[in-house]
């Protein structure tokens, strides 16, 4: 199992928009994935509406875990989109 903690840069934080990005991102990793916000449950990374279940919001600490073929890399392909400002992307 691989697992990362990272901030998130989003300036809405995992709402809408970003939730999409990420969701989408998610589901095209090989591994399987979950995101925890600290104190809460770990809920799938590929799932727009379980990511905004979280209530996670800009500079709030996430725990990207992953399991199966590809767990490292589905865990930094994620993180590194996390450290980014989503918003701001076109």
């Amino acid at each position: 199992m691989a697992e990362r903690t990272v901030k998130i840069a989003s300036s809405s934080g995992l709402h809408a928009r970003p939730a999409g990005i990420f969701a989408q991102a998610a589901a095209q990793q090989p591994a399987t994935v979950t995101i925890e916000k600290a104190g809460g449950n770990a809920v799938q990374a590929s799932s727009m509406l379980m990511l905004m279940t979280l209530g996670a919001g800009q500079g709030d600490e996430v725990t990207l875990r992953a399991e199966g073929e590809g767990a490292d890399e589905s865990v930094d392909a994620l993180a590194a989109l996390l450290e980014k400002d989503l918003d701001a992307e076109e």
